[in-house]
């Protein structure tokens, strides 16, 4: 009997604690770091600089490998070219990570819905990403997902939106100049961006008792003015989300976002009640390397940084206002961007 309990201890000790037991969600949650659009294949330093951050939850929020492929075989190997990087490697045991995906880890460049190999995929990267057998996203479509960490005061709410699986044809854009972006704005309300089941998911995510809700979308909420993938490009869909957290009365509302190979912040009031900022992070290795076009964006409020980075959000729960710092950093690990913003400013009521 001692062999036996021996063995199993030696198998245990050996193994990789499962996704689902590397998280400790009763403990409150003040450092975050945020990554997307990683070249697997391509040298990745910025894992070291934000393993230097001690975080105690990453969030990779899409495009975190390069598989555009619909031969399942093809897309895992991908994923074990990232698997095999060293620091990826050191990375993924500094903390837990939370993922979703964009429309290359999806598997179609700018794909919807319209993607044939969409199930195969979500299997896939559930897979890849350690996801429990008995989680709830191995038993729906798309690969939506929410956790909240902390106890009452200091609650912090993870919501992974997939903006990929379910997502209606784009309209292209007739007026758009060379390099200017493909889509533009298309009012038909037939279309959508997150579906029905998970747009009834996520509404009743935003009733959750949270202080800081942290909505990672892959692609930009905010920003309008370019010609690129964003919820802009549905603006409907776009309305009916700031619509939502209006009515649902959600307070703590940041939102995240990668895609864009750039780094900005942007904000708006939206009639929730108080700002909503996105804070938009793009890419670990795939950023425009040293300079690119200066785009506008009407609600960016600082600057637009290129150059390889990560985000990143530190919360102080020890101010009696709890003080939420979102960050940019670049590949030396310095701060490109960053605005502090206190809780009580994220509360209804806030802007009348």
């Amino acid at each position: 009997m001692k062999k036996i309990l021996f063995i199993i201890f030696i198998i245990a000790s050996v193994l990789p604690p499962s996704y689902a037991q590397k998280q400790k969600t009763d403990q409150p949650v003040s450092r975050m770091v945020i990554g997307s659009c990683v070249q697997q294949g391509k040298a990745q330093p910025i894992w070291e600089k934000m393993v230097e951050q001690k975080p105690q939850l990453s969030l990779l929020i899409g495009d975190n490998i390069y598989g555009d492929t619909e031969d399942m075989n093809v897309l895992k190997q991908k994923y074990e070219m990232l698997a095999g990087e060293k620091g990826f490697q050191k990375f993924k045991k500094t903390a837990p990570i939370l993922a979703t995906w964009d429309d290359h880890d999806y598997g179609l460049n700018d794909g919807g819905a319209n993607y044939p190999a969409r199930v195969e995929s979500q299997k896939v990267f559930l897979d890849f990403w350690g996801e429990p057998k008995d989680s709830p996203r191995r038993g729906r479509e798309g690969v939506y997902d929410a956790k909240v960490f902390g106890t009452e005061g200091k609650r912090v709410q993870i919501i992974l939106l997939d903006t990929r699986y379910f997502r209606s044809p784009l309209k292209r854009c007739t007026s758009c100049a060379p390099n200017q972006g493909r889509y533009e704005p298309d009012n038909d309300s037939t279309k959508t961006m997150l579906g029905d089941a998970q747009w009834k998911w996520l509404e009743e995510q935003l009733r959750v008792p949270a202080e800081v809700r942290i909505i990672a979308s892959s692609i930009q909420l905010i920003a309008e003015d370019h010609g690129w993938e964003k919820w802009g490009n549905l603006p409907l869909e776009r309305q009916r989300f700031f619509n939502l957290v209006r009515d649902t009365k959600a307070s703590g509302v940041i939102v995240i976002s990668g895609d864009r190979h750039l780094a900005e912040l942007s904000m708006i009031d939206a009639g929730v009640g108080y700002p909503i900022y996105d804070l938009t992070a793009s890419g670990l290795n795939n950023a425009s390397p040293n300079w690119r076009k200066y785009e506008t964006n009407r609600h960016r409020i600082g600057t637009m940084n290129w150059g390889n980075n990560f985000g990143m959000i530190a919360i102080d729960w020890s101010k009696p206002d709890p003080v939420i710092a979102l960050r940019i950093l670049d590949e030396d690990g310095d701060i490109n961007i960053q605005r502090k913003i206190r809780l009580s400013t994220l509360q209804p009521g806030m802007i009348k």
